[in-house]
C-alpha cells in the first residue's frame, strides 16, 4: 500500500498523520512537498490539517493552486483515493474535488473540542465501508472555518447521492452536537464515486495511547482496508 501525505507551507498535522499511518500500517508514508508537480504511483493521498499559506484569502484557496494539485486531479481522474482532514478538506473543496463550502464557525470563534460523529448508513463512501454505521465515533475538531454550507440544489444532490458521510451528533455523555453550524450537521462528505473523503474532525488525534479516544484509529483502519481490497 503506497500512501503519500501532501505537505504545504503551514501544514501542522503532517507529522501527526505520518505517525498515525505508520502505527497502523507499519510503513512510513511519503511526504510530498506542494511544489512537486508529479506523483509516483500511489494508492492514497492524504491532505493533512493545518493553516496552509497562513489561511490567506480563504482557507485552502492558495494551496488549491499549488503545483501538486494538478497531479492530485490526475490521480482522482484515474479513480485514486484521497483523504482530506480539516485544512485538507478545505483544500479539496477549493480545488473542486469535493462539493460545497466551508465557512466561519457560527460563533465566529476557533473551536477545539471532542465531537461525536454518526456515520450515514446511506453513504456511498467506499473508504469507510467497513465501519459500523450503528456506532458513533468520538473524534476531536480544531478549526475556525468548518461550517459546511451548500446551496439548496447542491445540498439536495449530495444527500440523495449518499455523499454525506459523517454528521455531528449528540449522545448521553457531556459531548455536544453540531459545534460549528454546519448545514444538516455535516462533518464529512465524499465524491460521487466514493473515493475522495473530506472531513473536519482529526482522526490522527484520536489514536488511543493518551488520546481521549481511539476512534480515529478505527476510521483510518477502514480507509486503509478499503485501499488494499
Amino acid at each position: 500500500m503506497r500512501i503519500a501525505v501532501i505537505v504545504f507551507p503551514g501544514s501542522n498535522c503532517d507529522r501527526d498523520m505520518l505517525v498515525a499511518v505508520e502505527k497502523i500500517t507499519g510503513r512510513r508514508p511519503a511526504l510530498i512537498w506542494h511544489k512537486q508537480s508529479n506523483l509516483d504511483p500511489i494508492d492514497l493521498a492524504i491532505l493533512p490539517g493545518g493553516f496552509s499559506f497562513g489561511d490567506y484569502l480563504r482557507c485552502g484557496a492558495l494551496a488549491a493552486r499549488s503545483p501538486i494539485m494538478s497531479a492530485l486531479h490526475d490521480h482522482a481522474a484515474r479513480g485514486g483515493s484521497i483523504l482530506g482532514v480539516c485544512n485538507g478538506f478545505q483544500i479539496l473543496i477549493e480545488s473542486s474535488l469535493l462539493p460545497g463550502f466551508l465557512l466561519r464557525n457560527k460563533e465566529l470563534k476557533f473551536i477545539c473540542k471532542q465531537t461525536t460523529l454518526a456515520l450515514n448508513a446511506e453513504s456511498n463512501c467506499k473508504l469507510l465501508a467497513s465501519l459500523d454505521s450503528k456506532k458513533t465515533l468520538k473524534i476531536p475538531v480544531a478549526h475556525n472555518e468548518g461550517s459546511f454550507f451548500a446551496d439548496t440544489e447542491t445540498l439536495s444532490k449530495i444527500e440523495n447521492n449518499g455523499q454525506v458521510v459523517l454528521r455531528y451528533t449528540s449522545d448521553t455523555s457531556a459531548y455536544s452536537g453540531n459545534p460549528n453550524g454546519s448545514l444538516n450537521d455535516i462533518a464529512g462528505v465524499c465524491s460521487s464515486n466514493g473515493k475522495i473523503l473530506g472531513m473536519m474532525p482529526h482522526p490522527e488525534r484520536a489514536m488511543g495511547a493518551g488520546h481521549e479516544s481511539s476512534d480515529g484509529e478505527k476510521l483510518l483502519r477502514s480507509v486503509f482496508e478499503a485501499i488494499i481490497k
